[in-house]
């Protein structure tokens, strides 16, 4: 069950006062659309799901569902360490109208890979979403092996993964020994040979600013166009460095603010960019003609 094809949005959640601001949000959704973004996800890391409480969540998935009804796949990011309250935010999501979870690996205690399988068999034996997998071993200091995945899609919703590891050798590994498993490319500069190898597309931070370019390298790709694929790969190699100067979702949040898209409020413990990111930030944009 292939939830998306395409690039997919690991969506900011605009600030405004130390509140979600439900005004920029509804702007955002309808830009995304607008693009040609192929699927919404909410309250992920770029989302800043770590620091909204589960009313916060609740409150924006539920946003989200209504404000989307449908366009696109609305993906709800509702892993954590805690398998139980993994459980918990997932069956909401469900009830809400979320199409499909995005679950990242327990982080801190993290697990064994044996460990893996019992969680994610856990969560999937208690909800009927389809469960796309996040191996971000960066922040979670945990790697999903390929043969742990393999294991896991015997569940019959684990049905892919947001491979952010950086190992494109795994990812090649993983394409061999899980062929029905759909891959995307967690790395925005990784896009183009997460494609090449089979996957299905890109869950992506640089879509919050430029989402049509990101949509367009994997149409692009997808229609056999692999020259254009690589030019748009390329071109966004800038922006790509940018938008990670500092830690996601910070500098992509100034970007979004310097657009006039939102305000570029993060919360602790975030914070602001440096004055030096800041004007490397400015430039980068001024330089795409974004602003």
């Amino acid at each position: 069950m292939t939830v998306f094809k395409g690039s997919a949005v690991a969506m900011i959640t605009p600030f405004k006062n130390g509140a979600v601001d439900f005004t920029a949000f509804t702007r955002l959704i309808e830009l995304q659309i607008a693009s040609g973004t192929d699927a919404i996800v909410a309250i992920a890391t770029t989302g800043e799901g770590s620091t909204l409480s589960m009313d916060e969540k609740l409150s924006v998935l539920q946003f989200v569902v209504e404000r989307v009804n449908g366009r696109v796949p609305v993906i709800a990011a509702s892993g954590g360490n805690n398998t139980e309250k993994v459980i918990e935010l997932s069956r909401s999501a469900e009830a809400i109208g979320a199409d499909a979870l995005l679950v990242v690996t327990p982080y801190y205690n993290k697990t064994t890979q044996a460990g893996l399988v019992a969680h994610y068999s856990e969560i999937a034996d208690n909800v009927d979403l389809p469960i796309i997998v996040y191996n971000v071993p960066s922040r979670t200091g945990l790697n999903v092996q390929p043969a742990t995945m393999a294991e896991m899609m015997r569940r019959g919703n684990i049905v892919g993964i947001k491979e952010a590891s950086g190992n494109i050798e795994q990812i090649v590994n993983l394409a061999a020994m899980c062929p029905d498993c759909d891959i995307y490319s967690g790395n925005d500069d990784h896009v183009l040979p997460v494609l090449s190898i089979g996957g299905k597309g890109v869950i992506s931070t640089i879509a919050n600013v430029m989402p049509e370019a990101m949509h367009a390298l994997c149409d692009a790709y997808f229609k056999g166009d692999t020259k254009l694929a690589k030019e748009i790969q390329i071109q966004m190699i800038p922006l790509w460095k940018a938008a990670f100067c500092e830690v996601n979702p910070i500098p992509v949040k100034a970007m979004m603010g310097l657009m006039k898209l939102c305000e570029p409020d993060v919360r602790l413990p975030l914070v602001p960019l440096s004055p030096e990111d800041f004007k490397l930030v400015r430039e980068t944009l001024e330089a795409y003609e974004l602003i």
